[in-house]
C-alpha cells in the first residue's frame, strides 16, 4: 500500500497499481472518499489504509444498483445516511402564474445568494443540502430567478450537459415558501427547456425531503435510480 500523495492512495501488486483510493473535501467541508480497484482483496486493504489515515467522519457515495460496492463500504464501517432519488422530469409549457421568472442581474443574485446560503446554515445546515448548492462563481447564464416587485424570491440553476440538462438547485427564501414559487420557477424551466425541442430534464432529490419530491412528482417526476450516501463516525 503506497500513499502517492495527501489524498491519493495505490494499492500494488508486483510493482503493479491494482487499484486507487482519494479522498476530496466538499466545499462543506465534509471529507468523501472513492475507491476503485482491479483486484477484489485491494478494496479492503485501501480501505483500512485510508481510514487509520483519515480524521472522521468520512463520507461516500455510491449508486444503490451497485450491492457488492455498497456491501464493501459496509464492512469497511460505513452506513447509509441518505438516499438521494435519480429523477427525469418531462418538460412541457408552462402554466399560468403570479411569480415573474426572469434572467438574474448579478449584483440582486449574488445577495440573494448570501441570503438563502445564511438561512441553510441557520435552519437544516449545509451537511443536509445537495453539493449543488455551492458555486465558486454564478455564471449568470445557469441561473433564473423568480420576482415580485422587484424582489428576488428564489433562484433555480441548471447545468446543461451532453445527455440532458441537471436541475441542480431550485432555493426559495424562507419567508416565501409554500406560496407557489418554486413550482414557478420549476415550471418556468421546463417551459424553457420544451421551447427549445428538449424533451427531459434531470434531478437528484433527497428522499426526505417531501415538499421537494412533491414539487417534482406534480411535473410528472419519474425515479430512475438512486444514490446512497454512506458515513463513517
Amino acid at each position: 500500500m503506497n500513499r502517492v500523495s495527501q489524498s491519493h492512495w495505490h494499492a500494488l501488486y508486483d510493482h503493479q497499481v491494482i487499484g486507487r483510493g482519494e479522498v476530496f473535501r466538499r466545499p462543506d467541508g465534509r471529507q468523501f472518499l472513492s475507491i476503485d480497484v482491479w483486484h477484489d482483496d485491494a478494496f479492503g486493504r485501501l480501505a483500512d489504509a485510508m481510514l487509520s489515515a483519515l480524521p472522521r467522519p468520512l463520507y461516500t457515495v455510491v449508486d444503490e444498483r451497485e450491492a457488492e460496492l455498497t456491501s464493501r463500504w459496509r464492512a469497511a464501517g460505513f452506513d447509509v445516511r441518505r438516499r438521494e432519488w435519480e429523477c427525469v422530469i418531462p418538460t412541457g409549457p408552462a402554466g399560468p402564474s403570479d411569480v415573474s421568472v426572469v434572467s438574474p442581474e448579478e449584483g440582486p443574485l449574488s445577495d440573494l445568494d448570501r441570503a438563502i446560503r445564511a438561512e441553510v446554515e441557520a435552519g437544516v445546515g449545509w451537511q443536509e443540502m445537495p453539493a449543488e448548492v455551492f458555486s465558486p462563481a454564478l455564471d449568470l447564464s445557469a441561473y433564473a430567478v423568480a420576482t415580485r416587485s422587484g424582489r428576488y424570491l428564489g433562484l433555480i440553476r441548471v447545468t446543461h450537459v451532453l445527455r440532458r440538462p441537471r436541475i441542480g438547485l431550485i432555493a426559495v427564501r424562507a419567508n416565501e415558501r409554500r406560496r407557489g414559487v418554486g413550482r414557478a420557477l420549476l415550471g418556468h424551466t421546463l417551459g424553457s427547456l420544451h421551447e427549445r425541442g428538449i424533451e427531459q430534464a434531470s434531478a437528484e432529490l433527497n428522499e426526505s425531503n417531501t415538499a421537494a419530491l412533491a414539487l417534482f412528482d406534480g411535473f410528472g417526476a419519474r425515479r430512475v435510480g438512486s444514490n446512497l450516501e454512506l458515513v463513517l463516525r
